[in-house]
């Protein structure tokens, strides 16, 4: 099993979304977030006066699945939330070592 965490920007969210429930992905988390990474923000005019916006909002997405279901997972990703502009994003798998359902106990992949 792997997880897959994505960091995308936040308009590119119901896309990146309808792409996974496309491939069969029924669970995913998502987090509000803020960071930067080249782009090192930008700066903006307020009343007059510039200032810094050094985290921008962007939206993490966490995804647990199949070993056979990265790749397809990674690559809808990348097509639905690309913009290929600086911020697209980062994504970021993981091999995960156990699931565990809460309400039956239910472990392994049967647990996603």
């Amino acid at each position: 099993m792997k997880k897959i965490e994505a960091v995308i920007k936040p308009f590119k969210l119901d896309e990146v979304k309808e792409a996974l429930h496309e491939l069969g992905l029924q669970g995913i988390t998502v987090l509000e977030a803020k960071g930067f990474g080249r782009q090192k923000g930008h700066t903006e005019l307020y009343r007059g006066a510039e200032y810094v916006v050094d985290f921008l909002p962007k939206v993490k997405l966490e995804i647990i699945c199949t070993d056979d279901m990265v790749d397809r997972a990674v690559e809808a990703i990348i097509n639905s939330a690309r913009t290929g502009r600086i911020g697209d994003g980062k994504i970021f798998v993981s091999t995960v070592e156990e699931v565990i359902r809460i309400r039956t106990g239910e472990r392994g992949e049967n647990a996603i």
